[in-house]
């Protein structure tokens, strides 16, 4: 790594390859004239580039390597910088009614005002990284380019793992391509001399997550935790990527990928939404209970869908790596996750063990004695967490051991069937087959879950989050609603099949109903057997749902009450949904659809005939 002055040629901005990108030279030439790092340094993706950075954290003391676990590391963040921060996260737009009332808005020249003050000399004493990265594989016709400049070497690492990096990128790139620049600090400039420290940020006030979907361009200040801070991930792969969607005409969603493979080599793909820790990674990676059934992931967070030649919807996984909430997470609850984190995987805010291992809630029985994610000695009966509940894991995705070999096919994978669903401990039942297009988008539009520790705020309340993108559309949801319903319509009989889940509904004693896991593969069966004809369903005012002796329990000791009141649709608990549904349209004003509008009146007569 070399400080250099930067008159503009690549070379002299220490890239290690050729740069031949003008607009690329000029933007880095401007954020180091702005930022003031001590160097700037081009990655290159390379597995020793990885190396080398890991072993300057690890004798700096920000990683510590793990004795149970090959090349694998533990960090620990500030307490302050441990979640997304919805609060301060922005979608700046010039006129306000286009970032919609689910987006916090700031205008854009105050936004830039404000944070290039806070830009100016950020990134003193530090290291300037400039990554190339490829959402999706490097030429897919799918796929889009962006260059994050951070001083974090943690983001390098880990952007490593959820992204393809380096010289391969800028390749692609050539002389005039398109990218997404994106502009990260950990907000916390270094004096001559001064003794860095293992996790720096800057206070709360000084964080901004901020979007500019109109220019394609991400500015992040202050944090250095997960996608606050990995901009490839929700804040270019969901937030700007929904705007880019919008304006050419495909999807970018908060979605797994799934392969369904029936006992006759059939094979269904999934795409399904579900807020962050509601089960999306266990259900990405299911292993089917019913025999003869097979799965393999494709992703486990994110899908861009484009209509193909044959007017079908196509999926890919944009990411290359799994970003995962480890609090629950178990040989139980997802065997295939636990396998993938066997090596090369990065802990963030997991407890120590003391013999060199991780451990979180859920893994196992606790041991007697743990170092936890504050660096504090924990035993059990302790009050406080041993492992932060919004602990992370970043994996690559290729050592899953179900991952598909077509994880990376650059058209994508047909889909068939999407899934929306939440947490919700009644009235949703456990599955619901919308009766058509604009009915899937209505159960989307107003999919609700309990809050979980993977956002700051208040944990168990209940809150509307449409299609799981409530914190993740880049512009208005009224007009993401219509750009749906107008998806639709392009795709005509060609469109995948839409239900809505709900692994999560309890007793009047508060038990759950449903075993969850691999035993969900019953359901997603009975919706390929929908696909294809060989099962009914019975009608109610909400949607289709199974005939009770048409989902496959052969071997599950599942009690008839449960059942029953899995498959239950009370009117009067739906009478008190749909006021809570009309004021949630509310929000959305004159922009709301009127197909959606309709949905409500429809809901509504069902309701009333029943």
């Amino acid at each position: 790594m070399q400080n250099k002055s930067i008159p503009l040629e690549a070379d002299a901005l220490g890239a290690p390859y050729p740069v031949i990108h003008r607009r690329l030279l000029h933007w880095v030439e401007e954020v180091a004239a702005l930022c003031q790092p001590q160097q700037i340094y081009w990655c290159d993706g390379s597995p020793a580039e990885y190396e080398r950075l890991m072993a300057a954290m690890t004798a700096s003391g920000a990683a510590i390597r793990l004795k149970q676990k090959s090349n694998s590391v533990l960090f620990r963040s500030h307490p302050g910088d441990v979640a997304r921060i919805e609060d301060r996260t922005f979608i700046s737009t010039h006129h306000r009614d286009d970032a919609g009332p689910t987006n916090n808005w700031i205008a854009p020249d105050e936004l830039k005002r404000t944070m290039t003050g806070l830009y100016r000399g950020c990134m003193a004493g530090r290291t300037l990284y400039v990554i190339p990265f490829s959402m999706g594989p490097i030429g897919s016709p799918l796929a889009k380019i962006g260059v994050e400049i951070t001083d974090s070497a943690y983001v390098v690492c880990n952007m490593h793992i959820m992204t393809r990096v380096g010289r391969g990128v800028i390749e692609a790139l050539g002389a005039d391509g398109e990218f997404v620049p994106c502009l990260h600090s950990v907000g916390a400039p270094l004096r001559p001399g001064a003794a860095d420290i293992v996790w720096p940020c800057a206070p709360l006030e000084q964080k901004y997550i901020s979007h500019f979907p109109e220019e394609n361009l991400i500015w992040s200040y202050g944090s250095g935790y997960g996608g606050n801070a990995l901009l490839g991930k929700k804040c270019f792969a969901l937030r700007i990527a929904s705007a880019m969607a919008r304006r050419e005409g495909w999807l970018a969603e908060h979605m797994l990928i799934l392969r369904l493979i029936s006992p006759t080599g059939k094979h269904y793909h999934i795409a399904g939404a579900f807020p962050s820790a509601c089960g999306k990674t266990n259900l990405a990676m299911i292993q089917p209970t019913l025999p003869g059934w097979r799965a393999e992931c494709i992703g486990d967070d994110i899908a861009w869908t484009h209509i193909g030649p044959d007017g079908r919807l196509y999926a890919i996984n944009p990411e290359a790596g799994f970003f995962g909430v480890a609090p629950g997470t178990s040989v139980r609850s997802n065997p295939m996750a636990m396998a993938t984190l066997r090596a090369n995987t990065i802990f963030t805010n997991c407890a120590l063990t003391d013999d060199g291992d991780v451990w979180w809630e859920g893994m196992s029985p606790a041991p007697a004695h743990l170092i936890d994610w504050q660096g504090r000695a924990w035993h059990p009966g302790d009050a406080r967490p041993a492992a932060h509940p919004n602990a992370r894991f970043t994996v690559p995705a290729v050592q899953c051991p179900v991952i598909s070999p077509d994880w990376e096919k650059p058209e994508g994978v047909p889909l068939d069937i999407f899934i929306f669903g939440g947490r919700r401990a009644s009235v949703m039942p456990l599955v619901i087959e919308a009766f058509d297009w604009d009915h899937g988008v209505f159960l989307a539009a107003t999919a609700s879950s309990e809050t979980t520790a993977a956002n700051v705020g208040a944990v168990g309340n209940l809150r509307r989050d449409p299609f799981a993108m409530r914190p993740f559309c880049g512009y208005n949801m009224a007009d993401y609603f219509g750009h749906w319903l107008a998806m639709g319509d392009r795709l005509g009989d060609r469109a995948p099949r839409i239900f809505y889940v709900n692994w999560f509904r309890k007793s009047a004693a508060g038990k759950w109903l449903w075993p969850g896991y691999g035993e969900n593969s019953r359901v997603l069966a009975w919706m390929c057997d929908r696909l294809e004809g060989r099962v009914g369903a019975q009608t109610t005012p909400i949607g289709r749902l199974p005939e009770p002796t048409d989902l496959d329990l052969n071997g599950l000791a599942l009690p008839t009450e449960n059942l029953h009141e899995l498959l239950r649709v009370d009117a009067n608990e739906w009478q008190a949904e749909l006021s809570d549904i009309e004021r949630h349209f509310t929000c959305f004003g004159a922009r709301l659809p009127e197909r959606l509008r309709q949905q409500v009146i429809n809901l509504a007569t069902r309701l009333n005939t029943v």
